[in-house]
C-alpha cells in the first residue's frame, strides 16, 4: 500500500501525518515534527468482551535509541515505563476515552512509540494527536478527532509547539486537547500568571489546533477503514421509567444525607428495596434485571443531583455553589519529620511531610538528554483505607503518579533554587481520607509542610477543585467539589496558585461549547476559593519557619576555584574522604566549584570548611595574617598563615633593626602577625614581620581556625 501523507501547518511549525508505510497490520500513524517521529498504533479485538467496563489500554515508550543514546544500568535496555512516559499515557487516555460509545466492550489498545527524537520537539503531544488519528483510521466507533497541542509563553508571546529550549525559558507551559468545537482537556504549569492570561492561552491553543483536526479528517477520507456498525443496546424506556418512579422518593431522601458512606449505603438500600419490590410484584424475571435497575437508578441519581444544583443552587451536602467545605489545619502534628502538616477539607484529609536532604539525596535519572538531578520531589499516596476499601497495594498507580505530578507542578515554581537553599526537598502526601480534591489537599498540606520545615518558599500556594453542571441554558459552577459531583458533573478542573496568580491547572471537560465567558466565571470563582483557603492556611502559619528542624542536616556552601577541586578530592578521593572521616561531614563537590557541606553539627561544618579553605587557600599580597612560626633557619623563619600554607620571613624582615640571629626574636611555635609581600610564579610566599608592626587588629586575618 502506498504511503498517504497529510500536513498540518500550525504557526511556523509543520506536523506531518503518514499512514500505510509501517506497521500495516495495525491502524497506524506516523506523526512527525522536525526530526521527532512518533509511531502510534491502535488495535482492537474481533469480538466484544463480556466485561462490565471498557477494556482500553494506552501505552507510550520514548526509547533511548530514538535519540542515539544507549541506556545506562547493567542491562543496557529500557525497563518499566518512566514517570514521564506514564504521564504521557494519561494525557493520551483522558481525552479519547469519553468519546467511545457507551457499552463499547471491544478490547482496545493504543501504543505510542518514539522512533526518532531530536531533543527539541517534544513527542508527548504528537502521541496524543497520533492516537486520535489512528482511531480515526480504525473501524472503531469513535466520536473524534481530537488534537493535542502544547503552548508556551516566552517573553509575553504565545508559541504553539515550542522547542525544548523555548520551554526552558517560558513562564507558562500548557498542554491542551481540543475537538473541533471544544476544549477537552488541559494540563498547565505556570509562574503565577493571571486568570485572564491563562484564558488567552487556552483560546490560542483552541484556534491553533484546528489545523490538526482538519488534517486528521483529510487522512480519514483518504485512508480510513469502514466503521464498525455500532448499535447501542436497546433501552426499555418503560421499564426505566417504572424503576425511576419507584425509586424517586427513596433516592431524594438518600441524597439528602451529608456523610459520604452513609449516603452511599442509603443509595444501595434504595436499589435493594426496588429489586425486592419488583420481585414481589412481578416475580424473578424483573428481579434478575439488576444491571438495568442499577443503570436506571444511576440515571435518576444524576438527574436529581443536577436539577437540585441548577434549579435551586443546592448541592448534595447542602452547600451553595460557592461554599467551601469546613477546613481543619494542623501544622507540625508529627514530632520527628523536618516539616509536617495535616490538612482537611470536609471528608478529604491528607497528612504531608517534608524532608530536607543533601545533594546526594537528589533523584538521579538516566534520560535521553543525559543524567538529570531532581532536587525537588513530591510523592502522592492514595492507600485503600482512605476510601474505606480493602484491596491489594501493588506499587504506585498511574493515578498516584498523575496526581503527584499535578501537585509537584503547583509547588515547583515557588520552591527556592539550590543556590539559595542548598537542600534536596521531598514532600510526601498521604491521603488518609478522601471525598474529592485529594490532590488539592496534597498541594495545601505540602505547602504548609515546606513552610514548617523552614523552606523559604517564594509565596504560599493553595489548590481547589472546581466543577460545572450545565442543563440547557442553566449553568452552575461548583467550588470544592465532592467525589460524587466530579462523577455526575460536566467538568472537573483543579486550579492551584498564590495570591498573585496560577501555578498549575488541570481540566477534564465533558461538554461541548465551553465558552470564554464560562471559563472566566469558573476561574474567577476558583480564585476566590483559593484565597479563602490561603487565608485559613496562613492563619495557622503566616510564613516559613525562621530556622530548619533540629533533626535536619545543616548545609553550607563553599565556592572554590575550579582548578582547586583536585586539591580537595586528592588522589583517588583520599583527601575528601579523610575530611569526612575526621569531621563526620557529608561533602559534595560540583564541577563548577560549588562545595556543599552537610552535618547536624555546625562545629563540624566549620571544621571541615577550615580544612577545605586550607587546601584551596591563596595568599593575597598586601594582606595581613595571623600566623605561627613552624621552622627557624639561619636566613629567616617559615610562618604558617593557613593550615598547609606557609611563607618565608627573611631575617631582614623581622625587625626595624639589624637581627643577627632569628632566635633572638622568634622561636618555633610563636604566634606572629605578618604581611604578604609577594608570591612568585612557583607559589612561594614572601612575608614581613616588621611591616606588620602597628597594624589595626581588625585588618588581620586569622585563617588557622
Amino acid at each position: 500500500m502506498e504511503a498517504i501523507r497529510e500536513v498540518a501547518r500550525v504557526g511556523d511549525r509543520e506536523i506531518v501525518f503518514e499512514t500505510g508505510r509501517v506497521a500495516k497490520q495495525a491502524n497506524t500513524v506516523l506523526v512527525t515534527l522536525g526530526e521527532t517521529v512518533c509511531l502510534v498504533a491502535m488495535t482492537m479485538s474481533r469480538e466484544p468482551k463480556d466485561l462490565p467496563f471498557m477494556p482500553l489500554t494506552v501505552e507510550f515508550r520514548d526509547a533511548n535509541a530514538a535519540a542515539g543514546k544507549i541506556p545506562g544500568g547493567y542491562f543496557k535496555r529500557e525497563g518499566r515505563p518512566t514517570e514521564r512516559e506514564i504521564l504521557t499515557c494519561r494525557l493520551t487516555d483522558r481525552p479519547i476515552r469519553p468519546l467511545f460509545p457507551k457499552g463499547y466492550r471491544y478490547d482496545t489498545q493504543i501504543i505510542g512509540q518514539v522512533l526518532s527524537n531530536d531533543l527539541q520537539n517534544e513527542p508527548d503531544v504528537l502521541a496524543m494527536t497520533g492516537a486520535s488519528a489512528a482511531l480515526m483510521l480504525s473501524p472503531a466507533p469513535w466520536a473524534g478527532p481530537v488534537a493535542g497541542i502544547r503552548v508556551a509563553r516566552v517573553g509575553g508571546e504565545l508559541i504553539a509547539f515550542p522547542t525544548f529550549d523555548q520551554i526552558a525559558e517560558c513562564d507558562l507551559n500548557l498542554i491542551v486537547s481540543c475537538s473541533r468545537d471544544a476544549i477537552v482537556m488541559v494540563e498547565a504549569g505556570a509562574q503565577q500568571i493571571s486568570e485572564g492570561e491563562m484564558i488567552d492561552a487556552l483560546m490560542f491553543a483552541k484556534r491553533e489546533s484546528l489545523a490538526l483536526i482538519e488534517a486528521q479528517e483529510r487522512l480519514r477520507e483518504r485512508a480510513g477503514k469502514a466503521k464498525l456498525e455500532w448499535q447501542p443496546a436497546e433501552v426499555d424506556e418503560a421499564f426505566y421509567a417504572m424503576v425511576m418512579d419507584r425509586g424517586r422518593a427513596g433516592m431524594i431522601e438518600a441524597l439528602a444525607i451529608r456523610g459520604k458512606h452513609d449516603r452511599h449505603e442509603a443509595i444501595s438500600a434504595v436499589k435493594r428495596s426496588v429489586v425486592a419490590e419488583l420481585a414481589a410484584e412481578f416475580g424473578d424475571s424483573h428481579a434478575e434485571r439488576g444491571s438495568e435497575i442499577s443503570e436506571a437508578l444511576g440515571k435518576l441519581e444524576k438527574q436529581i443531583v443536577r436539577q437540585a444544583v441548577t434549579d435551586e443552587g443546592r448541592r448534595i451536602d447542602g452547600r451553595g455553589t460557592t461554599d467551601i467545605r469546613p477546613l481543619h489545619i494542623e501544622v507540625h502534628p508529627l514530632p520527628r519529620p523536618h516539616g509536617s502538616a495535616l490538612f482537611q477539607r470536609g471528608e478529604t484529609q491528607a497528612i504531608t511531610t517534608t524532608t530536607l536532604g543533601t545533594e546526594r539525596d537528589a533523584q538521579r535519572l538516566d534520560t535521553i538528554r543525559g543524567d538529570v538531578n531532581n532536587t525537588f520531589l513530591l510523592h502522592y499516596n492514595f492507600p485503600p483505607y482512605c476510601v474505606g476499601e480493602a484491596r491489594p497495594m501493588r506499587g504506585t498507580s498511574r493515578r498516584e503518579i498523575g496526581h503527584g505530578a499535578l501537585a509537584h507542578r503547583a509547588l515547583e515554581s515557588v520552591v527556592p533554587s539550590t543556590e539559595d537553599f542548598p537542600y534536596t526537598l521531598r514532600v510526601v502526601s498521604d491521603t488518609t481520607e478522601s471525598n474529592g480534591s485529594s490532590s488539592m489537599a496534597a498541594v495545601c498540606g505540602g505547602c504548609l509542610s515546606l513552610m514548617d520545615a523552614g523552606v523559604p518558599i517564594k509565596a504560599p500556594v493553595a489548590g481547589i477543585a472546581m466543577g460545572l453542571i450545565q442543563e440547557g441554558d442553566k449553568i452552575a459552577v461548583l467550588s470544592d467539589i465532592l467525589g460524587d459531583e466530579d462523577h455526575l458533573g460536566d467538568m472537573d478542573f483543579k486550579c492551584c496558585g498564590t495570591r498573585e496568580g496560577i501555578t498549575a491547572l488541570q481540566m477534564d471537560i465533558k461538554i461541548h461549547g465551553l465558552t470564554r465567558e464560562i471559563l472566566e466565571t469558573a476561574l474567577e470563582q476558583a480564585r476566590v476559593g483559593r484565597l479563602h483557603i490561603l487565608d485559613a492556611m496562613l492563619a495557622e502559619l503566616p510564613e516559613p519557619r525562621s530556622d530548619i528542624s533540629r533533626y535536619a542536616p545543616r548545609v553550607e556552601t563553599v565556592y572554590v576555584k575550579v582548578d582547586k577541586i583536585r586539591s580537595i578530592i586528592g588522589p583517588g578521593g583520599k583527601v575528601v574522604r579523610g575530611i569526612s572521616e575526621q569531621t563526620g561531614v557529608v561533602i559534595n563537590i560540583n564541577d563548577d566549584g560549588r562545595v556543599t557541606l552537610a552535618s547536624p553539627s555546625i562545629d563540624a561544618i566549620e571544621k571541615a570548611k577550615a580544612m577545605i579553605e586550607g587546601l584551596t587557600f591563596e595568599a593575597e599580597p598586601g594582606q595581613y595574617y595571623n600566623g605561627v612560626v613552624k621552622r627557624v633557619v639561619d636566613f629567616g623563619c617559615f610562618v604558617e598563615i593557613m593550615p598547609g600554607t606557609d611563607g618565608l620571613v627573611h631575617i631582614s624582615e623581622l625587625e626595624n633593626r639589624r637581627v643577627d640571629k632569628v632566635t633572638d626574636v622568634l622561636s618555633e611555635g610563636d604566634d606572629v602577625v605578618v604581611k604578604v609581600l609577594s608570591i612568585d610564579d612557583t607559589g612561594r610566599i614572601r612575608l614581613s614581620r616588621k611591616q606588620a608592626f602597628g597594624v589595626d587588629p581588625d585588618e588581620v586575618l586569622n585563617l588557622r581556625g
